[in-house]
């Protein structure tokens, strides 16, 4: 007969497992309902493709791919919120399903890899093989444990790449640029014009505009009202505490400073200097004859040319004599510029030219001791802020106000209206310019703290629209735009005479320096132009002329030559070659985007928001 006790026990503890693993169960569902559902490690997807799912994990990993991509390209980590500002995520779920309907598609048509094809791919993968380069199994099983992935997800997923490929292969490759595409794109792209250009400048206006009325510049300050008003500002209140306010208070170690001194005695004790240039020469008598045409009279610099090098090359900067070995004696015997040699050097036989005399340097301890002690008392005064940043937090943090730090501590009150273009005071430290940026209503203060050592703390009161400037306050910007205009006015009128005038038979050159500008592509720069110049310059015809007016930028330019490609050579062949293979490249990526999009629209797309959700809320 079973023991009543124990028979009691087992029906409890079986009763217990049963309440355990409903409970279980229902947490797992739970879960489930707020979209974790890849405990497993591949359970759930995010959507899928006619029967091909998206898994959760391959969203993820493809995701942080890309996050981890661009936090490169930017130096610095991307929360998934900044990366989603970029289109990342859109992107990744985009490229997602794309794979996913060629998926689908190579599944519908009984398109497959063989075995063969796998496990050749796989023991030639260097990813996969040893020191002596050879397929090692068990590399091969932990670099995919490290993945987490097993050898069958493996396998089966490079058995659906080389799948894909050979299905965007068959779509997208063979395709061959047609001739005339080739040929007018290179037409258009190797074509060369030569251009007579005058630029008329304030200089060319035969007298400066009269003074303008008040009438006139109220017109032009309510005509370009634009033009004087301020930006958006961001009125900021804050505390700052810097080294300066309160290095003066510091007391000053004057057995450190004394160490300082001395650990810096080279910058405070130097010895006589010379500045010297040393010109080297590969043998003695090279030298020596060099020495002797300098005394008959051949200079330094034609000596130093005939080198076939330059001054810069040459230059030692200033030497003590002792760093200039073997010459020194001779060349600080010299009283004045001269050259002597030859000397041995570390690099051979050389002619030696003092061009200067740096006196020697003493500064006493004395006469260093307000600059080193401003040093240390900076010093103290950065590590001292140091030492307050936490009580200062836990001030700001237990309710304070920054006008509260300020009365209470040796934080300084301060009031500035922020805008993009803020550089004075506190907006000169980029820390500050950027906690400006990003304050939001209702922050609470933090102490951020300064390259320099520096701290502080802000808060955003108001956000100021932008607002025309008062006309009082603009009158001489508004008196300097009327004027400018005026002359860009005078100017136009000018150049439209011109251009009337070289219509007429006169030359261009007539009127001022013309510059020559020749063999001008559709990609060249011309310096100190707008960009509309050279839109405008493949726009005319040869023999034209044009006036051009952009801002303050006026010009009376003609088009003396228009010169075609050269239709044959190594250079063109080389042009249409990458023309064809460009034009190739966008034609098989036109055809294959149109493929897949109809593959996605053929199959439907379904995404689940909620696992999306679910494996956002996994980033930072």
């Amino acid at each position: 007969m079973a023991n009543p006790t124990d028979d009691t026990r087992r029906k409890k503890g079986k009763g217990t497992s049963i309440v355990v693993w409903v409970l279980m169960g229902m947490l797992v569902l739970g879960l489930g309902g707020f979209g974790i559902t890849n405990f497993g490690g591949g359970l759930g997807a995010i959507g899928k493709v006619g029967d091909r799912e998206i898994t959760i994990n391959d969203y993820q990993r493809a995701l942080q791919t890309e996050m981890r991509a661009l936090s490169q390209q930017f130096g610095a980590q991307l929360t998934l919120q900044q990366a989603q500002t970029f289109g990342i995520d859109q992107q990744v779920r985009q490229q997602l399903v794309n794979t996913a309907a060629l998926d689908n598609e190579a599944d519908r048509i009984g398109l497959s890899a063989g075995d063969g094809r796998i496990v050749n791919e796989i023991t030639n993968s260097s990813a996969f093989q040893d020191a002596s380069g050879q397929f090692n199994r068990e590399t091969y099983r932990l670099t995919l444990q490290n993945n987490r992935l097993s050898e069958a997800e493996y396998e089966s997923k490079m058995r659906a790449d080389l799948a894909r490929a050979l299905l965007q292969g068959a779509v997208a490759g063979g395709f061959a640029a047609p001739a005339v595409v080739t040929d007018t794109l290179y037409a258009y792209v190797s074509e060369r014009r030569s251009l007579s250009l005058l630029r008329l400048t304030a200089a060319d206006v035969a007298a400066p505009p009269a003074a303008p009325t008040d009438a006139e510049l109220t017109a032009h300050y309510d005509a370009n009202i634009a033009e004087f008003t301020a930006s958006e500002a961001r009125r900021i209140t804050y505390a700052a505490l810097l080294p300066e306010n309160i290095a003066a208070n510091m007391p000053i170690d004057e057995t450190l400073l004394a160490k300082l001194y001395q650990d810096r005695i080279a910058e405070f004790v130097q010895p006589e200097r010379r500045l010297v240039e040393r010109l080297v020469f590969p043998t003695l008598d090279a030298a020596t004859a060099a020495k002797t045409a300098f005394d008959a009279g051949t200079t330094f610099e034609s000596l130093v040319e005939q080198r076939g090098v330059a001054l810069s090359d040459i230059d030692l900067g200033d030497k003590s004599a002792e760093e200039l070995g073997t010459a020194g004696p001779a060349i600080f015997a010299l009283t004045e510029p001269g050259v002597v040699g030859p000397f041995d050097s570390d690099l051979g036989p050389a002619l030696f030219r003092m061009n200067g005399i740096l006196a020697a340097q003493n500064t006493t301890l004395d006469e260093a001791r307000d600059d080193l002690a401003a040093e240390l008392a900076a010093d103290s005064a950065r590590r001292a802020i140091d030492d307050m940043v936490e009580g200062f937090d836990d001030r700001l943090a237990s309710g304070a106000t920054l006008e509260d730090l300020a009365n209470e501590t040796d934080m300084t009150l301060g009031q500035i209206d922020f805008t993009a273009t803020s550089s004075e005071a506190m907006a000169a430290y980029p820390a500050f310019r950027q906690a400006a940026a990003d304050a939001v209503d209702g922050d609470f203060p933090a102490i951020i703290q300064l390259d320099d050592g520096g701290i502080f703390a802000l808060r955003l009161d108001a956000i100021i629209p932008p607002t025309p400037v008062p006309f009082a306050d603009a009158r001489t910007a508004v008196t300097d735009s009327w004027t400018a205009q005026a002359v860009t006015k005078s100017l136009s009128d000018l150049a439209t005479t011109i251009k009337s005038q070289i219509e007429g038979g006169a030359a261009l050159g007539a009127f001022g320096i013309t510059e020559i500008l020749t063999d001008i592509t559709r990609s060249s720069t011309i310096a100190d132009t707008p960009a509309s110049l050279l839109q405008t310059v493949f726009e005319m015809d040869a023999g034209q002329i044009r006036v051009l007016e952009e801002g303050t930028f006026v010009a009376v330019m003609q088009l003396d030559t228009v010169t075609p490609g050269a239709t044959d050579g190594p250079d063109a062949e080389a042009l249409k070659a990458a023309i064809a293979a460009q034009a190739e490249q966008a034609l098989a990526q036109d055809a294959f985007a149109l493929y897949t999009n109809a593959l996605t629209s053929a199959a439907g797309i379904t995404l689940d928001n909620a696992a999306i959700n679910s494996v956002h809320a996994q980033f930072p």
